[in-house]
């Protein structure tokens, strides 16, 4: 007999990854399935890692409550998960007195939604803030931060997984059948799941299961956008995320310190019609340098290191106009709870949104709770961020820890084999890279890359040809050249 679940959710984003943990805190059998083979491939872990304050969005709108509220928790969420976050502030830079006037109402706008500290600042203190930076002035937002996407996502996925939720990776969802037993079944590339629920939180195909659900009648615009990745050293100038005035649906070219020191550029936000399509022309690139250096001159060819883009499904309506978040519950699709447009600020407004979409679900079903949910989790231990003491220590119970596979961010063989052999059952190159940040720093995998390839290889039984760098089809080898 068929398995039957109590809810299937569509997407192992952020937001499909913090659903599951939130419902995992009852007594639900809960099932994730995503089409790609790990659980930020996506808009999820491609983006700019702003943990945002709340303040530039409509009043009274999801967009604004759910981020004001994530920003507020992230403290205790990121305890909980054992992820990297810091509250740096953040600052939106202007010149002009139009520039002045409209940061007076992103303020007021802010003050409205519930951002806390928000407040002008005159040219003396700005450059005591951000001494590098180029502007007159500023609004100043004390709870702004920056968070490491990947392990972020992947922490609140783990926590599901340890909580009792299966994951099921490349299962592209190809057709749901709703049955007059109010059970559905929702048909993959790899066989059929039976589900009393299905929740939505596909991203950038969120309207393609809409429709397998019966809702119809959405329509996504999908918004590229493309980021430089600076080297370490530029890092010291950068204290916070630099942001220009923004406008009433974009905010604009940016520069942010990532949590492990780098700098980002980016993004510009082309409108796309192929979702699929990461592809980064050179004007993108020319565009990006030029425009951020008005904010902040201290971007040089010679410090790239990466460059990458990521696609936000923005809700439209008929005039073209971005919406607030669909989070609902309809009664021409029955046990369905469907998410849609979950664009920016959706990293920061995760865990809100997953509340809210169990609310709906506890309006009809009667939830007991999971007397063993266990909120916490711990994350793979950085070796470079230990004392010598400790590293000392590290090696002498483990000598994994001796042998660096990584130099340029000093990630050892110990580190590597955990995450090869991470819960979630992630086995490519990009589900190492995620979890240790190993191939991310200066020679982007120069050194390092084969190396990793052999450890997958080895652990975990594989043929060479098999080890895939990220997607089906990236074989990282197609055999071997003296034969």
């Amino acid at each position: 007999m068929k398995q039957v679940y109590d809810v299937l959710i569509i997407g192992a984003g952020v937001v499909g990854s913090a659903v599951a943990r939130e419902m995992s805190r009852y007594e639900l059998k809960i099932g994730v399935l995503e089409k790609n083979r790990d659980v930020c491939f996506e808009a999820s872990g491609r983006n700019s890692a702003v943990i945002h304050g709340g303040f530039a969005y409509d009043i009274g709108t999801r967009k604004a409550e759910c981020c004001v509220e994530g920003c507020l928790e992230f403290d205790q969420l990121s305890k909980e998960l054992d992820i990297p976050f810091k509250r740096t502030g953040k600052v939106l830079v202007g010149n002009t007195e139009e520039d002045y006037e409209s940061l007076l109402r992103t303020i007021e706008n802010g003050k409205i939604n519930g951002s806390i500290g928000l407040e002008m600042i005159d040219e003396e203190r700005l450059h005591e803030l951000v001494p590098a930076v180029v502007g007159k002035f500023a609004m100043f937002s004390p709870l702004s931060g920056i968070v490491d996407p990947f392990q972020y996502t992947i922490a609140l996925a783990e926590n599901a997984k340890m909580n009792g939720v299966d994951f099921y990776f490349d299962h592209e969802v190809i057709g749901i059948h709703r049955k007059e037993d109010k059970i559905h079944t929702v048909r993959t590339i790899h066989g059929d799941f039976d589900t009393r629920w299905v929740v939505n939180c596909a991203g950038l195909g969120s309207v393609e299961i809409s429709e397998m659900l019966g809702i119809h009648g959405y329509r996504i615009g999908f918004t590229r956008g493309h980021y430089i990745v600076l080297d370490k050293k530029v890092g010291p100038l950068l204290p916070m995320p630099v942001y220009p005035v923004p406008s009433t649906t974009y905010m604009g070219i940016h520069v942010t310190p990532t949590m492990d020191g780098n700098v980002t550029v980016g993004p510009d936000a082309d409108h796309v019609e192929d979702p699929s399509n990461y592809g980064i022309a050179q004007r993108n690139i020319d565009y990006l340098a030029e425009d951020a250096a008005n904010l902040w001159p201290h971007i040089h060819k010679s410090d790239y290191i990466r460059n990458y883009a990521g696609i936000q499904p923005r809700w439209l309506d008929g005039e073209g106009v971005v919406k607030d978040f669909v989070i609902e519950a309809r009664d021409e699709a029955p046990n369905t709870i469907n998410l849609v447009g979950m664009e920016s600020p959706a990293l920061t407004s995760a865990v809100p949104i997953a509340r809210r979409a169990v609310k709906l679900l506890a309006e009809q079903e009667l939830l007991k709770p999971n007397k063993t949910f266990n909120p916490n989790r711990r994350g793979i231990l950085k070796f470079s961020e230990q004392s010598d003491e400790k590293k000392a220590e590290l090696i002498q119970e483990n000598p994994d820890y001796g042998e660096v596979i990584c130099r340029c961010e000093t990630v050892t063989k110990a580190e590597v084999l955990q995450a090869v052999h991470n819960p979630l059952g992630v086995d490519t190159m990009l589900g190492i890279k995620y979890r240790t940040r190993a191939m991310m720093g200066r020679c982007q995998g120069g050194y390092c890359q084969m190396r990793i390839a052999q450890i997958i290889q080895e652990e975990l039984g594989k043929e060479v040809t098999d080890v895939l760098y990220g997607r089906n089809g990236s074989n990282m080898f197609t055999g071997k050249v003296r034969e």
